[in-house]
């Protein structure tokens, strides 16, 4: 069992919150980990809302759902019954106790929410990413490679060759198209769908341009942007902002755009080895993106996430914005000797950051000058805690 680094969160959430809701993609380990919870913390209550045994409980839950006031009610896949927010909401109010409920589900908490009554004060959000650096790593550096090109999601990670993994993200990626989407109220033809993705795997770490995408796919570009939204909300890619400023210089003001698993990445690419990932194109692209997934799942929630460019030419991969106005710059380099770019150099003199660092898959940390340093992608996590 791996343990994930959620769980004392989780647990910390449980005692402040009558309602906690863990979030994420389909397959990312979010039951486990709830039954891994139920069991320590005992007498929980189980249901699973794609069981017809299990949802025929909640005929009427407000029935069923009182007496158990005393303790931990798990609902996984809250998504289908959206109608059980107001309820909730009720139960909570009449017996305000933190750890009432446990919520999971497949789709990101604005469409699990749907049009149900709000739960504000009374609920907590977290998401379940894939499996992170921290939660896999040895000192070994295969393990590292063969988590960016595997991907995080555990059936992927875990398989017992790459074929296997291969073959499990494929099926992943039909099942999201062809009967995930749909079940969240998603009308997208499965093959539109399909294709758009497969295009974002080619344009990954890309500004978003909506015209040009939309002329390459026949739509038109709010139908686009519809496809983008609708594949975000479900964890599958990430739309990364600007950094916005006044700097009195021209920014770009498009966001960037990164499928959030490198496995699911190469898997729409055909990529299927680590030798073909490394004489693939998109190598470079893949690494920025899968490290810019490990900065932020090592950041926590409380960190804010943009990119620098300026009509000049100045650009960092990544700005972290921490608590206590501190400001974090991050070049990623798919390099053994990585040298920063004359626009990362303009960057931090624009930033002006209260540290900047080049992440590369090396073992030695060491300075590059002007207060910016060599960071292997190992010590990320170390480096972005403290």
């Amino acid at each position: 069992m791996i343990k994930r680094d959620l769980e004392p969160l989780l647990l910390s959430s449980l005692r402040r919150f009558p309602v906690v809701a863990l979030v994420g993609p389909r397959q990312v380990g979010k039951t486990t980990l709830a039954r891994t919870l139920a069991r320590k913390l005992g007498h929980a209550v189980y249901l699973d809302l794609e069981r017809p045994s299990d949802a025929a409980k909640l005929t009427d839950p407000e029935l069923y759902l009182e007496p158990l006031a005393g303790r931990l009610v798990i609902l996984d896949e809250i998504q289908r019954r959206p109608e059980l927010f107001p309820v909730l909401r009720s139960l909570v109010d009449a017996k305000r106790a933190n750890g009432r409920f446990l919520i999971l589900g497949s789709a990101s908490p604005d469409l699990s929410r749907q049009s149900s009554e709000s739960l504000a004060g009374r609920i907590i959000y977290h998401e379940l990413t894939p499996f992170a650096m921290g939660e896999v790593a040895t000192s070994a550096r295969d393990t590292r490679m063969t988590l960016w090109t595997r991907g995080g999601f555990p059936g992927s990670y875990l398989a017992s060759s790459n074929a296997r993994s291969l073959a499990w993200r494929e099926a992943f990626i039909e099942t999201h198209l062809q009967r995930d989407l749909p079940a969240l109220g998603v009308r997208i033809p499965a093959t539109a769908l399909r294709r758009f993705w497969e295009m974002l795997a080619h344009y990954h770490g890309q500004l978003w341009n909506a015209s040009k995408i939309a002329g390459s796919l026949g739509v038109s570009p709010p139908t686009a942007k519809h496809y983008l939204d609708t594949l975000e909300d479900t964890f599958m890619i990430r739309q990364l902002p600007p950094f916005a400023a006044n700097l009195k210089k021209r920014l770009v003001k498009s966001p960037k755009v990164y499928l959030r698993d490198s496995g699911l990445l190469h898997a729409l690419l055909r990529i299927g080895t680590m030798d073909d990932l490394l004489g693939h194109p998109v190598a470079g692209a893949s690494w920025e993106g899968w490290v810019i997934e490990q900065a932020l799942a090592a950041s926590g929630g409380n960190t804010g996430a943009s990119f620098f460019r300026t009509a000049a030419g100045a650009e960092i991969d990544l700005v972290l914005e921490r608590p206590r106005a501190m400001r974090i710059a991050l070049e990623i380099k798919l390099s053994s000797a990585p040298k920063p770019s004359r626009g990362f150099w303009s960057g931090v003199a624009d930033l002006k950051p209260s540290a900047a660092y080049v992440v590369y898959p090396g073992k030695e940390h060491y300075p590059l000058g002007q207060g910016v340093e060599a960071l292997p992608v190992s010590m990320l996590a170390d480096v972005l805690h403290n």
